[in-house]
């Protein structure tokens, strides 16, 4: 049996389990599902920075609060810091917060694999992030490039505005919801990319950027 028709058989297998059991309306019983669990978070919005900021620290994330007239500052004086001279900058980042390139050469989101290899920085925008998880979600849209953009090169520097900063889970995937229906690509971020051996010695940076920096925009 080739594997063409060893998936079909599966999958024939399967449905034939689950003739009688299915929903008439799987939307409406997905809405009917019982949902114990916070869908929504307690805290005003300056706790959730505060907590957001705590999380991202004890990942190991480097963190700055500012005002967005303060960001493209910041961005260059990140990339000095980091000798970053290529620097991923995703189609629709904000010009404003882009002039922080400056003279740094600019590659696109869509570089080749090889590019994205060469570059020493990503700059990027985000969909919305989670205070209690101090987690950063993409979805591919304006400002945050491929999901190869933010993983590949050693450095990514993210900036996440306080409106976007959520405190639960569920909130986060509400506001992910169209994107994931549209059939985007969800990057979840929780601090620099590391991993532990056997012997629980962690090590940064093996499948993705080994530093991740943080502007967190105060204000619109």
């Amino acid at each position: 049996m080739s594997g063409k028709d060893a998936r079909r058989a599966m999958l024939d297998a399967i449905q034939a389990a689950t003739e009688g059991v299915r929903d008439d309306d799987p939307a409406a019983a997905h809405a009917a599902l019982t949902r114990p669990y916070r869908q929504v978070g307690e805290r005003d919005a300056a706790a959730r920075l505060d907590l957001f900021e705590e999380r991202l620290v004890d990942y190991g994330v480097d963190v700055s609060r500012l005002h967005a007239s303060d960001v493209a500052s910041a961005i260059d004086e990140e990339l000095a810091r980091r000798r970053a001279s290529k620097v991923v900058v995703p189609l629709g980042f904000p010009e404003a917060y882009g002039v922080g390139v400056g003279a740094r050469e600019r590659l696109a989101d869509d570089a080749s694999p090889r590019e994205l290899d060469a570059a020493d920085a990503t700059v990027s925008t985000c969909a919305v992030a989670i205070a209690e998880t101090g987690t950063i979600a993409l979805d591919a849209g304006a400002g945050q490039g491929r999901r190869a953009a933010s993983l590949v090169p050693d450095v990514h520097l993210c900036i996440v505005h306080a409106s976007q900063v959520v405190a639960v889970v569920p909130e986060a995937t509400a506001r992910l919801e169209p994107a994931v229906k549209a059939g985007a690509p969800i990057t979840w971020i929780s601090g620099p990319s590391a991993t532990s051996d056997i012997e629980l010695v962690r090590v940064a940076g093996v499948h993705g950027p080994r530093t991740l920096l943080v502007l967190l925009v105060t204000d619109a």
